[in-house]
């Protein structure tokens, strides 16, 4: 069974930085994409940033240039640092595993961390 512990969410001011990370442990194939998933109230989840095992990116537009993704595939984590945040980053952050078997794709989340920007 797939599992993912998110860690390092929290309250920061407009302006600041956060970094997230999440370790997944369980049958992690090579061939998955790990990411971080947001949702704010009243609103519907969204991607945020995910990683291909191979190391290709994709970002939501609203967090270029601002948010990086990077993964330990050794390790089977993902961390996520966030800069220059804003008040509409904030949200409940979920780590997401997109494991790609035979053709089909198995999702896994983490329980989520919240992350709160004063302004």
């Amino acid at each position: 069974q797939v599992q993912l512990v998110e860690s390092g969410g929290g309250l920061v001011q407009a302006g600041g930085s956060l970094r997230l990370s999440c370790a997944a442990s369980g049958p992690i194939f090579s061939i998955n994409v790990m990411g971080w998933y947001r949702q704010a109230p009243g609103k519907q989840r969204e991607l945020v940033a995910t990683m291909t095992s191979g190391g290709t990116t994709n970002y939501a537009d609203s967090v270029k240039g601002r948010f990086t993704i990077s993964r330990d595939n050794a390790k089977n984590t993902v961390s996520l640092q966030m800069n220059s945040l804003k008040p509409e980053d904030t949200g409940v952050y979920a780590c997401n595993v997109a494991l790609l078997i035979m053709g089909s794709r198995y999702d896994y989340w983490g329980q989520g961390t919240q992350v709160t920007v004063s302004s």
